[in-house]
């Protein structure tokens, strides 16, 4: 039977399946499962992103709508440009998820039990603070590692050469980027916008898994859900409304200090400022339902998949591992 005091629940800890004490079985899990995840949503996150730079710094009398909506801009996309124009940039997407969603699902319960360890002297609270400083925590070390593959990303699927919005950047693929980008600007070029990725992301992580486990637990204790698909669609779908509602407005700011060339925004706050000056304050939610078409599938299946993978994954640790190296784990 669980007490709760202020913001701390004594309660079991997350559910086991989505746990690990071994860093290494988390990442991968997390991370094959967001590439399963992201190869369903990617053409959202194509047009979410046109859809974002679209009217860039121009007054709603002036600014062309080339993309009307989600539905609008897939099928407009995949009239011109076919399936490929959907899926530009899927290579980087890949690496990058691997990259975020490793970290975060790897790192948030080693950060959370750790914390939890040294402040409540037992690794089974659950307070909400310290799950939210987790979750922020291990995707803001995604987000950083992960930018240069998503700076390219966003600039592979900001081009089209017939509909183009924002700045056009026409590289061949992602190695072809990368290269350029080097070339011409350095490491800070490859880490441009690497600021405001990583407050989108620290905002995100920070209430993806601490929602995702709070809808957990309220849908057993209330609904009556027993553990499985049905519980994990639901709470996913919880935690991915939330998400894409609290990310979305640093979201639109990264993709157009990412698809940027030179000195257009000085920085986070002088785009922001420049874009509601311009655009309208609601300027900084465009795309916002092409967002939510991506995020919310997105989530599904990555938390969704990440308790099946990682079930997996001790699965084969269990028969290929010594078992003193088991111990360790």
């Amino acid at each position: 039977m669980s007490t709760t005091t202020g913001h701390v629940i004594q309660t079991p800890s997350a559910p086991a399946s989505l746990q690990s004490n071994d860093i290494f079985s988390a990442f991968i899990a997390g991370g094959i499962a967001a590439c399963g995840a992201v190869t369903v949503t990617h053409p959202f996150e194509t047009v979410k992103i046109r859809l974002q730079l679209q009217g860039e710094l121009q007054s709603k009398q002036v600014a062309p709508r080339l993309y009307k909506g989600v539905l609008h801009g897939v099928s407009v996309i995949f009239k011109n440009e076919g399936p490929g124009g959907l899926f530009r940039g899927i290579g980087a997407a890949y690496i990058y998820q691997m990259i975020l969603n490793g970290c975060r699902l790897g790192f948030y319960e080693p950060v959370r039990k750790g914390i939890t360890t040294a402040v409540f002297k037992d690794a089974n609270v659950q307070s909400l603070g310290v799950n939210i400083f987790a979750g922020a925590s291990s995707g803001i070390i995604g987000a950083a590692a992960g930018s240069p593959f998503f700076l390219v990303k966003t600039r592979l699927q900001s081009f089209s050469p017939f509909l183009p919005v924002g700045t056009q950047h026409g590289y061949k693929n992602a190695v072809d980027g990368m290269s350029k980008i080097w070339q011409s600007e350095g490491l800070k070029g490859l880490y441009r916008g690497v600021g405001p990725a990583m407050i989108r992301t620290g905002f995100g992580s920070s209430v993806q898994l601490p929602t995702y486990f709070f809808a957990k637990r309220r849908l057993v204790k209330h609904v009556g859900m027993k553990e499985g698909p049905a519980l994990h669609l639901t709470s996913s779908a919880c935690s991915g409304f939330v998400v894409c509602c609290v990310m979305h407005p640093p979201d639109t700011v990264m993709s157009r200090m990412y698809n940027q060339t030179g000195n257009l925004y000085s920085g986070l706050f002088d785009c922001l400022f420049k874009t509601i000056r311009t655009e309208g304050v609601l300027a900084i939610y465009k795309g916002f339902f092409a967002h939510l078409a991506r995020i919310l599938p997105h989530t599904i299946l990555t938390l969704s998949l990440a308790e099946q993978t990682n079930k997996l994954v001790r699965r084969f640790e269990a028969r290929v591992l010594p078992s003193a190296v088991k111990e360790k784990i």
